[in-house]
């Protein structure tokens, strides 16, 4: 089948996946630290506080996705993410009407279960389920909604910022949900499958058999992958979460700064494309191992330039990553652990990096706090990276062989 026939045979199930991932945003780290300045201003907070109250309501959102994550296991993705979509729009209203200091957490929490958590989770797991031969495809596809709000939203915002209060602009967004959720309904009137939970449409993973989540979960492979998910999600959190102190130290305007990411999400776009067709040509396995490589080069490059020019190669390379890491380890636990149990599955390796992006602006901010300067953190970080690579290298290089068991 050629492409412009995939799309027109699969526009209604991919637009739901760019639908969702779109509407993800207003739960995404970038969008939320837009408003880390009004925010800190307004409550008089410090780094290292408002690093913590992101901790911990990011943090209990991952424990609650390990459970959430596996209701795509058991229901449509026209039920269920309709009822995400309903959840994100009252979070947006929360964080509009939000006065009070001890409020933020909660508000935080549902930010990032139902956006970051729910939203992007339902994309994967039905892009990955609905999807064998071309899954690699249908992912980059459906991701662009993930792009499109990488690009538009951050420039949008900090413009309406200079006109409106930051609490309309959650407001408009919490009526930019509702407005979606017919859409969605609509485009789902008939699943991809008859049930999107239907056996005849699975596919094998390792040793050719379904894989369950305790199963996944004793499995070595597993944990060798922890640290390159749980890294990427951290500190690439961290970064847009620090995205207006980071303007500061380098002495350029926030604006400057945010003009430079339609530049990272072009990049990041075309990584993800090309990697989601690599993928379905060569397989997960053989590409996986090298994806986090070009954080390594982004972060050496933000801890040592000093004006935007260069910084825009720190954006190149962090984007190479960015993209790459939205194809390839979401295909990867269909390829290695099967399509019946996904959504358990993936629900953990889902949590993981919630969890790692509550983990980097706790970290950040309380080093900033302490007078360890996000250039030097930035070092420590590459370093991580490259450790990270080599647990994952060695790991797939192990697990490689058993998918060609009989």
């Amino acid at each position: 089948m050629n492409f412009v026939a995939f799309l027109k045979q699969n526009a209604n199930w991919l637009s739901t996946g760019a639908l969702l991932a779109f509407l993800s945003s207003f739960g995404q780290t970038y969008f939320i630290s837009i408003f880390a300045g009004e925010i800190r201003t307004d409550f008089e907070l410090s780094h290292g506080a408002w690093g913590g109250i992101y901790t911990l309501g990011t943090g209990a959102s991952a424990v609650v996705m390990v459970w959430a994550g596996g209701l795509t296991d058991r229901f449509k993705v026209r039920h269920l993410g309709a009822a995400t979509l309903i959840f994100l729009a009252v979070s947006c209203l929360l964080m509009s009407l939000v006065s009070t200091v001890w409020m933020l957490p909660f508000v935080i929490f549902a930010l990032r279960l139902s956006g970051q958590g729910m939203a992007s989770h339902i994309t994967t797991v039905a892009m990955s389920r609905w999807f064998v031969a071309s899954r690699g495809k249908a992912l980059a596809l459906a991701h662009l909604g993930f792009s499109v709000g990488e690009a538009l939203l951050p420039l949008l915002i900090v413009t309406l910022i200079s006109v409106i209060s930051w609490q309309s602009i959650w407001a408009c967004a919490t009526i930019v949900t509702l407005i979606f959720i017919p859409a969605l309904w609509v485009m789902l009137r008939t699943e991809r499958t008859p049930q999107s939970i239907a056996t005849s449409n699975q596919s094998n993973g390792m040793d050719q058999r379904q894989w369950s989540r305790p199963d996944a979960l004793k499995h070595w492979l597993f944990w060798t992958m922890m640290p390159a998910l749980l890294g990427l999600s951290a500190f690439n959190t961290a970064f847009f979460f620090n995205q207006v102190y980071f303007a500061e130290i380098k002495g350029i305007s926030h604006i400057q700064l945010v003009a430079l990411f339609p530049v990272y999400t072009i990049t990041g776009v075309l990584a993800m494309l090309g990697s989601g067709w690599a993928l379905d040509r060569f397989g997960t396995g053989r590409l996986i191992p090298w994806f986090l490589l070009p954080m390594v080069v982004a972060f050496l490059t933000f801890s040592t330039v000093q004006s935007i020019g260069p910084m825009l190669v720190g954006f190149f390379f962090l984007a190479l990553s960015a993209g790459m890491g939205i194809t390839l380890p979401n295909a990867f636990w269909a390829e290695f652990y099967g399509t019946q149990n996904l959504g358990s599955i993936k629900a953990m390796a889902t949590a993981v990096m919630v969890l790692g992006s509550a983990i980097g602006p706790g970290i950040t901010g309380f080093m900033i706090d302490y007078g360890i300067g996000i250039e030097i953190q930035y070092i420590g970080v590459a370093v991580y990276f490259i450790c990270a690579t080599l647990v994952m290298f060695f790991g797939v290089k192990k697990a490689l062989p058993l998918l060609f068991v009989n």
